[in-house]
């Protein structure tokens, strides 16, 4: 097959203020020749993103710079870029991040799918001049990821790899989300990728991942340190509760979500009581917990975790959360078993 012949990705960029990066993800995706089409989503920026973007723009008329006068999230910015696109395949591309060479024309050369995703490379800013050279060349060994698979692989664990599935970024087949109405839920600004990945996986989607790695992510300071807010956690937690009641699930799949809802519900939990720490004073967080009594152990948990991190971990290091060794870190080892 031509590289002409396989134009058929439309690569989506919401940005907020990234006038600094966006530049770079711009170039990356033009320079993909499976490229058929760049779609900035300026989310409401107060500074030069939309004219960055447009600094990088090539001959071909592929790049298109759309503006929203006010902020909607990146699920409403994604939704709105899908639905003025025109190609069969959808990329999802943040505006911090840029796409090693040949990225596409990898995950292209596989097949039976509906959304495909290969490994990511975070690095932090220094390492992105660098990274096409740096960055291993796995083989692609695709492996088909199931609900159980995927949902488990998007609970964190203290003090042990990050590892969130949720962070991938595939390829997603237009027809497979018409078909089944799907799109991004605009209430959530934490997990979005996540809670659409699962309500595909719900319906029957094929996702595949393949271990090679083409998409670089740069980790800055203040990537993993919880910059969301409280509210975004109460949300995705209730979105996890809405795929239970809306989905005919096999009883793994079910007891798996319930876990995730677990485990998010607890991170709500603990923020919330240190939000009313913090506003109310203790009073008002301790008799949160005494009206409240099921969600002391999350509390509990957390606490003690905190203090734990704090005297074993001097200095946090945003890319030895990620685990790995070096400049640069992967989500996924090569000889994972992803189901």
């Amino acid at each position: 097959m031509t590289a002409a012949a396989r134009m058929d990705v439309c690569v989506i960029i919401a940005a907020k203020n990234a006038a600094e990066t966006i530049a770079r993800a711009v170039a990356s995706a033009l320079a993909e020749p499976e490229t058929a089409e760049v779609i900035v989503i300026d989310d409401g920026s107060t500074d030069t993103t939309a004219s960055a973007a447009l600094s990088v723009a090539d001959d071909t008329g592929r790049l298109n710079i759309v503006r929203f006068e006010k902020n909607r999230g990146p699920a409403a910015a994604r939704n709105h870029a899908i639905s003025i696109s025109r190609s069969p395949i959808l990329a999802i591309l943040d505006a911090d991040d840029f796409f090693l060479p040949g990225r596409l024309g990898q995950l292209l050369d596989v097949s039976d799918w509906d959304f495909v995703a290969d490994n990511i490379a975070f690095m932090d800013e220094a390492a992105a001049a660098d990274a096409a050279d740096e960055v291993d060349r796995f083989q692609p060994e695709p492996r088909l990821l199931d609900l159980a698979g995927f949902v488990e692989g998007n609970i964190s664990r203290r003090g042990v790899r990050r590892g969130e599935i949720g962070f991938l970024k595939p390829l997603m087949r237009r027809e497979f989300l018409s078909t089944h109405q799907l799109a991004y839920n605009e209430t959530l600004r934490l997990g979005e990728d996540y809670d659409l990945y699962l309500r595909a996986l719900a319906k029957g989607a094929r996702y595949k991942i393949i271990h090679s790695c083409g998409y670089a992510a740069i980790v800055r300071g203040n990537s993993l340190s919880g910059s969301h807010r409280t509210e975004d956690l109460k949300r995705l937690y209730e979105a996890d509760r809405a795929i239970l009641a809306d989905n005919q699930l096999s009883a793994e799949a079910s007891a798996m979500i319930r876990r995730h809802e677990r485990h998010i519900r607890g991170r709500y939990e603990h923020r919330h009581f240190l939000d009313l720490k913090r506003q109310g004073g203790p009073i008002a967080a301790v008799t949160y917990l005494l009206g409240k009594p099921a969600a002391v152990p999350a509390v509990a948990g957390g606490i003690f975790a905190d203090k734990t991190e704090r005297m074993t971990r001097s200095k946090p290091d945003a890319l030895a959360a990620l685990g790995g060794s070096g400049r640069l870190r992967y989500l996924l080892p090569a000889s994972a078993e992803l189901g």
